[in-house]
């Protein structure tokens, strides 16, 4: 009932997002799953706060324990067991920390990292241990990575990530695009964000008005890892950004239990082109500690890619990739 109270509402994105679920007890209630509360962890959401949005849930099955956005957020006892090779910090970031709140790792382009909040904790995030009180200058410290950029002429794209940077209030963003549109070597600005997803109704008039106002290509890169997650209100947000001029890519990442079968790749791939969304990458998963169970060996996971590469057009089939430390580019798989 809340949920559809909430569908049906005129709710700012803000207060949806005040509104999301933190506890694994309402979740499962939610869904009709009060039979599994043994099997969450409470140690694993001591470690990393299980939230999600309830316009997410809403697209989750009820009664399906297995429900591949389920299992994207809910904290398992398999999060406690360790793991040879995985570690706090699997790409090694903090190699490429240049200011706070700055990450210079490929040639051309930096990442800024304006926030540590989500909409969703995603359970295989590979920032789930990252310092992001260290590496957050606050609002009135960012002209120290505005100079880094201005001053390397080498770099021509700036992404905007986080957490989630769609998190920020568009006052601030417009400010920060303004003060990168004045850096004349630059030519791209690129959002990474999940927020399109878990609150459609971030993508505002507001926000499509400051992101294709300037003089640099707008680029959004979305992370939808099933295309469960993509509902008719994700579907108006994608094309509204579509329409506006706005080119819209989207990595995935490989996961055990959510998306490891070419069936479930394929559709995903289908889905997202139908809403105007190139796949991208497909991302091996990142060995950030407490994130084993959803490996995909590599042997499986390339006889997935030729399996979707042999039934879909070439411009369907994202890159599979692994993110390498000290590396200059994503390693094609």
């Amino acid at each position: 009932m809340i949920l559809e109270n909430l569908r049906n509402s005129s709710l700012s994105w803000q207060k949806l997002l005040v509104a999301s679920i933190a506890d694994p007890h309402e979740l499962l209630t939610t869904l009709k799953l009060e039979p599994f509360f043994s099997a969450v962890s409470w140690k694993a959401i001591d470690k990393f706060p299980l939230r999600v949005s309830r316009s997410f849930v809403s697209r989750m099955e009820p009664g399906n324990i297995h429900d591949p956005l389920l299992r994207q957020v809910l904290p398992l006892t398999d999060e406690l067991a360790l793991q040879a090779g995985y570690s706090s910090d699997p790409v090694d970031e903090q190699a490429a920390s240049r200011v706070p709140g700055l990450l210079h790792k490929y040639h051309g382009r930096v990442l800024l990292i304006l926030t540590g909040s989500c909409a969703i904790n995603c359970r295989y995030c590979f920032r789930r241990e990252f310092p992001y009180t260290a590496n957050n200058p606050g609002q009135l410290g960012w002209q120290q990575a505005i100079d880094y950029i201005a001053a390397d002429t080498t770099i021509e794209e700036v992404i905007l990530s986080g957490g989630d940077p769609l998190i920020m209030p568009d006052k601030l963003l417009a400010k920060l695009s303004a003060a990168l549109n004045a850096i004349p070597h630059l030519t791209s600005l690129r959002i990474h964000t999940r927020l399109p997803v878990l609150l459609p109704e971030r993508i505002t008039t507001e926000f499509i008005t400051w992101f294709t106002g300037s003089r640099l290509q707008p680029i959004l890169v979305t992370h939808i890892n099933h295309a469960n997650e993509i509902d008719q209100q994700v579907t108006q947000a994608m094309l509204k950004l579509y329409d506006a001029g706005v080119t819209l890519f989207n990595q995935s990442v490989l996961l055990r239990g959510v998306n490891d079968s070419a069936d479930a790749l394929i559709t995903l791939s289908k889905k997202l082109f139908s809403i105007g969304i190139i796949p991208y990458y497909l991302h091996l998963l990142d060995k950030v500690s407490g994130t084993a169970h959803f490996e995909v060996p590599d042997a499986e996971a390339k006889r997935l890619w030729q399996q979707i590469a042999h039934k879909l057009p070439g411009y369907l089939v994202p890159k599979l990739v692994r993110e390498e430390p000290g590396m200059p580019a994503k390693t094609v798989i």
